[in-house]
């Protein structure tokens, strides 16, 4: 199947079958990905946390408002972090990245407000995001990003130290019912010319 076609079926999941869990294979193959996403300067600022076990996924279920019974029924849970503890961000930029980012890092990064980086810093797990949906999409996973969560509750259920969690996605497999299938209820997007351009 080609990419266009695999975009023209993927659609966030709003309903989890419970019985059907993603095989370990497959939940290797999707952590081996977020760990190639790519990221400005290779900057790699974020942690990916897999979560499967039933009570830690029912306590943040909990933290999930209306998400809730996504997260009790799918799979497994990814939840999504970023650095920010700017110093050790910074001992991460010395110690492991190419010398052009530790330049590109000391001359545009370093001296500006503290937030402005971290928000910097989030845009690139937000590329992860994307690259996993697709990912998730190309490997017949269904997947369902949500922000609609308490970050704060995340990080102390999960012991989460130097990260601030952003954002999760359950994954799993649909309910044959899902009202939300793009068969049943088709995809909502704007016409291509709202929002491609082109300049030749």
């Amino acid at each position: 199947m080609d990419f266009r076609k695999i975009a023209e079926k993927r659609y966030t999941t709003k309903k989890y079958d419970a019985s059907k869990k993603i095989s370990e294979v497959h939940i290797e193959d999707l952590k081996h990905i977020l760990k190639l996403s790519p990221s400005s300067i290779n900057s790699q600022p974020w942690l990916f946390t897999f979560v499967s076990n039933k009570e830690t996924k029912n306590a943040l279920a909990e933290a999930s408002f209306f998400n809730a019974p996504k997260i009790t029924n799918a799979s497994h849970l990814v939840v999504f972090s970023v650095q920010d503890n700017l110093e050790q961000f910074e001992r991460h930029v010395e110690e492991n990245l190419a010398e052009g980012s530790v330049n590109y890092y000391k001359q545009f990064l370093k001296d500006q407000p503290a937030e402005k980086t971290i928000n910097w810093l989030t845009q690139q797990v937000y590329l992860s995001l994307g690259f996993f949906l697709a990912a998730c999409a190309a490997m017949e996973i269904d997947s369902t990003p949500m922000e609609g969560i308490e970050p704060e509750k995340y990080k102390k259920i999960l012991n989460i130290k130097d990260h601030k969690v952003l954002f999760s996605v359950a994954i799993g497999y649909r309910d044959s019912e899902d009202g939300n299938q793009p068969s049943i209820n088709g995809k909502s997007r704007l016409a291509i010319d709202k929002v491609i351009t082109s300049i030749e």
